[in-house]
């Protein structure tokens, strides 16, 4: 209970042991049942093995520690692509033995190639796709290192060994599935419905606060909030992931989710373009047109997203779906005067309608609505392939020097050099810049896991006989570890710890415990991690600062494409390129350039609309050379032709049959006005700025 002292002010009351104590099993809770997860997934991968008799059990058993996650269904999606990926290296070195059998040298050049094309497709695609890029990478080379001499060169048992080695890496992920499937239900997908659910009514809420506001202040306070939401969107794409890993259902319907995720996007989007109108208006008539947009909004909507949270949007979705609707379809229906208020009622119609797509997939989600038609296929778009190029260089290149230097010197454990060369430089090529921070932290790990194997194999393995025993005592040591994986603190230590005890311990039917092997391969594991992680310091990935700089010049080069060639792009392809290219923008980026690359999509998708538009209005003329003026930089040159066509459209507008596709045709005009002016100085840039 809080007290009061002399004065009247409220003391917080300290946390009792009990109370702290509670807390601390609660949160420690989920690792440790995790860890025990982990821990029986990969005894029951070793029993498989230990069973069949296989030559490198222990693949199995690394296996099913590494695919398992802290969630079910990316756990399950991992397993899966990492079968996926298992047998495309596989079938790449099958392949580049049967290719150069007696070719010493184009073998292991051949090898660093295959090494830097799964970096690039690594860098290219997303979540447990990319894992699956770099495991084809580094799959070839361990099979490739069971086969090669002493100094190089395939000895013809290829086929063989990736049979032996898919096998055992099948059987670990099937067990891991197996413990998952049967000790975990998932919740990914109650995760995700409530993500979609809070961040739609944050949207409503914060859209009406804009707009209660206006004319309060010349600037825009709900630019942090709406900068923090298109955070939560861009993150929830590997939580989709996880939720399509758990249901088949889910998999089907991607694209409603991917579109949802694109909904809210274009809703905050929508949002900025009427946040921008509102402060460009005069005090006065920001708050009549404010107020016209809001009296259109249904109240039941504003009530329940300020009142409610998110608890309606997931206890009703179809209900506030027809909501969303019912007030889009209002809004763009509603008599209006002015190109302004035109933008600001059409901008909100377009917020509701991003909506829809999200409470269709809320809906998807908590099974409360019919599931809409999968619609069109995902597409994946590449925002930059520079940064994937450059990963893929860096690969050729540490890849290369392993082999050379394994064949000048000999090395006995040359072969090794080149897998783990391999796994580092494909693995973290996707980290980017957090790429050398995350391999020192792994090769930490596997410093304090190889002690932990050490201790495990030479002082506790030795006194046990039974299958038990071994099981009972690699539990401690890999539920902790594998508790820590699931906990956020140091992740890529733990990591280390967990994914490379068991290759280091090597246990088998007939165990051997030879110290100057065991050290040696621990020796060799920790210089070349540390060598991996010294690659992205030799050869570094591209800034922040200048990836964000690529990728505002390519929009605007698109944004000039777009502008010269009529039928260049979509607007759906359009957007979802631009879309691609915001989620890749780096943490690092400042608010000013995130709002161009928002400004330019949003200026693309109203060109795309003026070229549809333009030959019903008879404004074609006027229309080309607007945007001719816009794609050679010349933004004062493009506002005075936009401005022209206002007056030709304004002519339109004020009588006939045209007039309401007129009126709403200047909304776009004012819209890319008010881009231009706002960010003159980047659409006047070169392409290279």
């Amino acid at each position: 209970m809080s007290s009061a002292d002399g004065a009247g002010v409220e003391r917080t009351p300290h946390p009792t042991w009990d109370t702290v104590l509670i807390d601390a099993v609660r949160a420690a809770g989920p690792p440790l049942l995790f860890g025990l997860r982990l821990w029986a997934s990969v005894c029951l991968a070793l029993y498989v093995a230990f069973w069949l008799e296989l030559d490198n059990a222990y693949w199995a058993g690394t296996s099913a520690g590494i695919v398992c996650q802290p969630h079910l269904g990316a756990s399950l999606r991992k397993g899966w692509f990492r079968m996926i990926g298992t047998v495309v290296g596989a079938i790449a070195i099958v392949a580049l033995t049967a290719a150069f059998p007696q070719d010493r040298a184009a073998f292991m050049v051949g090898l660093a190639l295959w090494g830097a094309v799964c970096a690039l497709f690594a860098t290219v695609l997303r979540n447990f796709a990319a894992y699956a890029a770099a495991l084809a990478g580094y799959t070839a080379a361990i099979i490739a290192s069971d086969q090669l001499g002493p100094t190089g060169g395939p000895n013809g048992d290829a086929f063989m060994l990736a049979i032996t080695r898919v096998s055992e890496i099948w059987i670990g992920i099937v067990c891991a599935g197996l413990v998952f499937a049967g000790t975990d239900f998932g919740g990914a997908r109650r995760r995700l419905a409530g993500v979609f659910a809070t961040v739609s009514a944050e949207i409503v809420d914060g859209f009406g606060s804009t707009l209660t506001q206006a004319g309060a202040t010349p600037s825009d306070p709900q630019q942090p909030v709406r900068r923090e939401l298109m955070r939560k969107v861009i993150a929830l794409d590997p939580v989709v992931d996880e939720a399509i890993g758990e249901s088949s259902t889910l998999r089907y319907h991607s694209p409603v989710l991917q579109g949802a995720i694109e909904g809210l996007l274009a809703a905050l989007r929508a949002w900025r373009i009427v946040a921008v109108r509102l402060t460009r208006l005069p005090e006065r008539v920001a708050r009549e047109q404010a107020d016209a947009v809001l009296r259109h909004i249904p109240l039941q909507l504003r009530s329940a997203a300020r009142l409610g949270g998110p608890a309606p949007w997931i206890a009703d979705p179809e209900g506030m779906r027809g909501l969303s609707g019912a007030g889009a379809r209002t809004l763009i229906a509603m008599p209006v005067g002015t190109p302004s208020l035109r933008l600001l009622a059409d901008q909100t119609a377009r917020m509701m309608t991003g909506l829809m797509r999200a409470l269709d997939a809320l809906g998807l989600l908590t099974g409360k609505a019919d599931p809409s038609n999968a619609g069109r296929r995902i597409r994946l778009y590449v925002p930059d392939w520079w940064p994937a190029f450059v990963n893929a260089g860096r690969a050729f290149v540490m890849i290369g020097a392993a082999e050379l230097f394994w064949i000048v010197t000999a090395w006995p454990n040359g072969a090794f050099a080149i897998t783990f060369t391999t796994i580092v430089v494909t693995l973290l090529a996707p980290r980017a810049d957090q790429a050398y921070a995350v391999a020192l932290g792994f090769s930490v790990g596997v410093g304090l896991g190889t002690v932990g194997a050490a201790i495990i194999g030479f002082a506790a393995l030795p006194t046990v006989e039974t299958f038990l025993g071994f099981c009972i005592v690699i539990g401690l040591f890999l539920i902790p570890a594998g508790a820590g994986v699931a906990q956020p603190w140091q992740t890529a230590t733990f990591i280390g710890m967990t994914y490379n005890f068991i290759p280091l311990l090597a246990p088998a039917n007939q165990m051997t415990y030879d110290t100057v092997q065991f050290y040696n391969s621990a020796l060799s594991i920790a210089r070349l991690l540390v060598a991996g992680a010294l690659s992205f310091r030799l050869l570094p990935p591209l800034s922040p600062a200048f990836r964000t700089r690529r990728l505002l010049a390519l929009t605007l080069r698109d944004l000039r494409r777009l502008a010269t060639h009529p039928a260049w792009r979509a607007r759906e392809d359009w957007e979802s390129r631009m879309y691609a290219r915001i989620a890749a923008l780096p943490d690092a980026a400042e608010p000013l350039q995130r709002s161009q690359i928002m400004t330019a999509l949003s200026v693309g998708s109203e060109v795309i609309n003026l070229r549809r538009i333009a030959p019903q209005l008879g404004v074609g003329a006027e229309l080309d050379a607007a945007l001719a003026a816009l794609a050679q930089g010349q933004s004062a040159a493009a506002t005075a032709r936009f401005a022209e066509l206002d007056s030709r459209l304004a002519a339109l507008a004020e009588s006939g049959p045209q007039a309401f596709l007129a009126l709403r045709t200047r909304a776009m005009v004012l819209l890319v006005c008010d881009a231009l002016v706002q960010h003159g100085a980047y659409f006047d840039a070169g392409e290279g700025a």
